[in-house]
């Protein structure tokens, strides 16, 4: 009688078998060893650009925010008291005041003008509807807002006079200049991050120019800086905690 051979029983396969082990490359679980998030719709996902729709824009951070109040602090105390930083301050607005030609420091100085600024944060709010961030372009013209009404108080608050003008009062802080960096910088974050250093020479400009041509001391122009980046720091909180609640709730 013919015997018939033993059948040899099925040999595991090493790169079968732990394919299916969880974490192990090429599985089918979250768990993935290779670093690469799952394809699936609850999967990890990168945050694109931030001139993409659903994106919260950049904004300054909590560091940032704790020196401008404290610099605002500062600043407001010494205008009030006309303490030394005042005295320092008003010194120098002498030595730089008309150090350029007036024509071109008017014109650096006109860029924070309502009728200048608000065009440009106007057509960034429009560019932004059309792309669906209709929440983002209202927190734009919502921070717009509230520059006159944080820096009109301060005006009669601290009565300061003008360089030019000492019989005159309301120049701390500056108006021309809060407006040019929350609209220039409102713009950019609406329409593209790579317009930010675009909005901070802008500002820049506007800020030097006010001083040179002697419509503001140093100072007017420094706490005003500071005003904006608070003023755009609470925008943007709002922003992202508004849309958090409408993504929940969806």
């Amino acid at each position: 009688m013919r015997e018939t051979p033993w059948a040899e029983p099925p040999q595991p396969r090493p790169h079968r078998a732990f394919a299916h082990t969880t974490g192990a490359l090429g599985s089918g679980t979250p768990h993935r060893s290779d670093g690469r998030p799952p394809h699936t719709p609850r999967g990890a996902r990168q945050p694109g650009p931030g001139d993409r729709p659903g994106t919260t824009p950049p904004v300054p951070g909590l560091s940032a925010v704790f020196w401008a109040i404290v610099v605002l602090s500062v600043a407001t105390w010494q205008v009030l008291v006309g303490g030394p930083l005042a005295r320092l301050d008003e010194r120098l607005s002498r030595a730089l005041v008309d150090t350029v030609p007036r024509g071109l420091s008017e014109a650096a100085s006109d860029l924070g003008n309502m009728t200048v600024a608000l065009p440009v944060l106007a057509a960034a709010m429009a560019y932004a509807v059309r792309r669906g961030r209709r929440l983002a372009a209202l927190y734009a013209g919502l921070a717009m807002a509230a520059v006159p009404l944080l820096v009109i108080p301060l005006k009669e608050w601290t009565a300061r006079p003008g360089p030019l003008e000492p019989w005159a009062h309301g120049y701390y802080p500056s108006g021309h200049t809060a407006t040019a960096l929350v609209a220039y910088f409102g713009a950019a974050f609406l329409v593209s991050r790579r317009l930010v250093p675009v909005a901070a020479v802008l500002t820049a400009v506007t800020g030097t120019g006010l001083v040179l041509r002697g419509f503001h001391w140093p100072l007017d122009v420094l706490a005003s800086l500071c005003l904006g980046v608070l003023i755009l720091r609470v925008s943007s909180t709002w922003q992202r905690s508004t849309g958090s609640t409408s993504r929940s709730s969806g």
